[in-house]
């Protein structure tokens, strides 16, 4: 089953992630198919890229997100939507 999931960067305390699409049995940190975002918790608001094509392209084809990252892709769908008002 291929996941679309975070994988942590950074260093402690100063930690920003990634948004993957991996298989489910590789571990958090390690192998990826695609990178298709980011994510930065720090700053206030947190700063969210995303490539919302490939995004959408891979839960077509049965990629299923983690439910942290369904959140912040929909919260990313809603300001730019918003943006473009």
């Amino acid at each position: 089953m291929v996941r679309v999931r975070m994988t942590r960067k950074g260093t402690s305390k100063r930690s920003f992630f990634r948004i993957v699409v991996a298989d489910e049995r590789s571990p958090r940190d390690g192998r990826f198919i695609e990178q298709v975002g980011w994510y930065d918790p720090l700053p206030n608001p947190a700063k969210v890229k995303l490539n919302l094509e490939r995004y959408r392209h891979w839960l077509k084809v049965g990629a299923r997100p983690t439910e942290t990252v369904a959140q912040i892709a929909k919260r990313y769908e809603k300001a730019l939507s918003a943006a473009k008002q």
